[in-house]
């Protein structure tokens, strides 16, 4: 494959990061979700090569490649490579139009930060191969491969909120999803005099990975254990806090709080659309405390370093609302801030940060944006 700089592509595509407001490791449970695609993104440019089956990957933020033979796929010992490949035999599962290609890859989306660049990774290059091979997939089979192959390839048991919120946002909205039926509806994000700041800790704990799939099984013992009593129940979705209290002495005190933790975040999703809806930032922006303490306390998947920054917070008139995002373990806080108090803040908290843990912290805004898209360059454009 040429350098970069001599690359000329037939599409590129742009595919966004997410933040989920609320709604956390809810997904999975067949719960509700509240997450946005956002204006931070990963860049594909794509081109047929003219080969039936080589594939040239090349990722500019680590200068590195990536060949694959579409005939011999198999799982990688580098684990970035696993999202391309585990995409790559979905569309061959789906598809038998896909051929060789190149793509170049430049990312804004910092790993395990909690926007989701894995998401972002596997959606844009589905969407991309989909687009240059005419292989006719919808949106939501798109969202649905990316988690499978994340599934299959990577080895986390991901629920679909990332790859559903990559792909169908809205600028501006927000995307209540049901991740039962997968159906959704879009939310107004008014912010006004606010403002939506990611502070990246800057820290990923090597317990992310096996602990997120931990806490899943750890909610399915749960639903095997409600099902003794109520035999129709297949998932906590479907669980009242009375129906969890009516079994709670069958349960160890851990699974209890699992299943705790996921029936009262569902609440919670619920009230914070109807919150978003009615523009009522300051209770929404509570909500988001509560959901923090629960991730802490209940589902104990935060870390000093996250709790830090929530609980730095606190006592900030003008911060409405922060809680961690992601699997846990590092990775970003999400915060609702006055506008006026955006750099100040980020300058006070970065030094807090540093006298503690001695680690530089980044601070960013981010915006409800359009999900995963592309563009059709012409000849002269290629030029």
């Amino acid at each position: 494959m040429n350098k970069e700089n001599n690359f000329s592509p037939e599409i590129i595509v742009a595919s966004p990061g997410r933040i989920n407001f609320i709604g956390g490791h809810t997904d999975y449970n067949n719960g509700f979700v509240l997450p946005a695609a956002i204006d931070k993104k990963i860049t594909f440019k794509f081109r047929k090569n003219g080969t039936a089956n080589i594939c040239n990957v090349h990722s500019t933020n680590y200068n590195k490649y990536l060949v694959v033979d579409l005939n011999t796929i198999k799982p990688s010992i580098e684990g970035w490579e696993n999202y391309i490949l585990g995409v790559l035999q979905q569309l061959l599962n789906r598809s038998d139009l896909v051929k060789g290609f190149d793509c170049v890859i430049s990312s804004e989306l910092a790993i395990g930060s909690g926007l989701s660049s894995s998401a972002a990774l596997e959606c844009g290059l589905a969407y991309g191969i989909n687009e240059l091979f005419d292989l006719g997939l919808s949106k939501l089979e798109i969202a649905k491969l990316s988690r499978d192959a994340e599934h299959e390839y990577v080895g986390t048991k991901c629920g679909i909120m990332d790859q559903y919120a990559s792909v169908f946002g809205e600028e501006n909205k927000v995307l209540f999803l049901d991740c039962l039926s997968l159906e959704y509806r879009l939310i107004p994000m008014q912010l006004t005099d606010y403002r939506v700041l990611i502070i990246n800790t800057n820290v990923e704990h090597n317990l992310s990975t096996s602990n997120y799939n931990t806490r899943r099984e750890q909610c399915e013992e749960g639903v095997e254990i409600i099902r003794k009593k109520y035999e129709s129940i297949s998932s906590l979705r479907e669980v009242t806090l009375k129906i969890l209290e009516e079994v709670k002495e069958l349960m160890s005190p851990v699974i209890y709080q699992r299943c705790l933790y996921i029936v009262q975040e569902n609440e919670r999703v619920q009230k914070a659309a109807e919150y978003l809806k009615n523009n009522n930032l300051k209770n929404f922006g509570e909500l988001l405390y509560q959901c923090h303490e629960g991730l802490r306390y209940q589902y104990e998947i935060s870390c000093e370093e996250l709790d830090f920054l929530v609980d730095y917070s606190k006592d900030k008139d003008f911060v409405i609302g922060s809680r961690m995002m992601g699997g846990g373990f590092g990775g970003c806080t999400v915060n609702i801030i006055q506008k006026d108090f955006v750099e100040i803040y980020i300058k006070e908290i970065s030094q807090a940060y540093k006298d503690k843990f001695n680690i530089k912290l980044d601070a960013f805004e981010v915006a409800p944006s359009k999900g995963t898209n592309h563009q059709l360059l012409t000849v002269q454009e290629n030029k």
